[in-house]
């Protein structure tokens, strides 16, 4: 039977949304989008803002773009020697969620002051590596890696999990805006389409490699924060469907071997049903039509 919000009542519901949105780390009120064509960032009946409506899939593409990131070891130095991600998890989350609905829904002034705070902080972020190479967080080949991964797995998680089947155009549309905000972060040449997206990650590969600082991420991650039981199963569920959306060389280079094919299957399954009640209390934005 497939839950909806008609089905919970409003108060059981409301109840539940913020529970979720707490432990998800989302304390924030999701801003109110910009609906003017002229003033909005992100085009208002864009593909970013279907995709990033859907917290149950944000947030298990939120956990794989994390272990995909982690696999390039100046952009994980920069993170392990200045973030507080184990001591403030659900801070940097909120962080992140922040950045991500300001770029999405905001207006132009809202998006470019975001923007702007990312690249203060990027301007601060420098160091030496393990291998003894100095890094820079605003190196636009480095900011280039960031977009690139988690641009292909918010993608692929939405095309699994999301509610609504993409159309190639519109993968293809979703992409292009995300470009967008590489560009103004500082990125190198953004891809526009999911080809180009595709044959950026592959060019990125020869440089991906687990290194300390990925380890001890990679442990952390998959560990989680803690909680009650429900909590600590659903996370367990999140975390084992992200890995999944993770190309087979991914996986490989982060230490996971392959899951038999029933576990994946069983673990696709119970996350669908877990989504359905998520987006129950959580509902997702409207769908949107790809003009043409």
């Amino acid at each position: 039977m497939t839950l909806s919000m008609a089905a919970i009542p409003g108060r059981i519901r409301a109840r539940a949304n913020q529970s979720i949105r707490n432990a998800a780390g989302l304390t924030r009120e999701p801003p109110a989008a910009c609906l003017d064509p002229l003033e909005s960032y992100q085009p208002v009946d864009g593909i970013a803002r279907l995709v990033h409506g859907d917290l149950a899939a944000m947030l298990i593409g939120g956990i794989g773009s994390l272990f995909i990131e982690m696999l390039h070891p100046y952009s994980m130095a920069g993170v392990a020697q200045h973030s507080r991600y184990r001591e403030d998890t659900l801070g940097r989350v909120l962080q992140t969620a922040n950045f991500i609905g300001d770029t999405t829904y905001g207006s132009r002034a809202v998006a470019g002051a975001s923007i702007e705070r990312v690249n203060a902080i990027h301007r601060a972020v420098r160091g030496v590596a393990d291998d003894g190479v100095a890094y820079e967080a605003s190196d636009p080949h480095l900011i280039s890696w960031v977009h690139v991964a988690g641009t292909t797995i918010f993608l692929e998680s939405y095309r699994r999990f999301g509610p609504h089947r993409l159309t190639p155009d519109q993968a293809d549309r979703y992409v292009a805006e995300m470009a967008k905000v590489a560009h103004d972060l500082g990125g190198e040449t953004p891809p526009t389409t999911v080809a180009e997206l595709r044959r950026q990650l592959d060019a990125f590969r020869p440089e991906l490699r687990l290194s300390a600082d990925g380890v001890a991420a990679r442990d952390f991650l998959v560990a989680g924060v803690g909680g009650g039981i429900v909590q600590r199963f659903a996370y367990r569920l999140l975390v084992a469907s992200a890995l999944d959306l993770l190309a087979p060389w991914a996986r490989d280079l982060l230490g996971f071997a392959p899951p038999p094919p029933w576990r994946r299957y069983a673990t696709r399954g119970a996350t669908r049903a877990m989504n359905a009640m998520l987006r129950a209390a959580v509902p997702p934005t409207r769908p949107v039509t790809a003009s043409a």
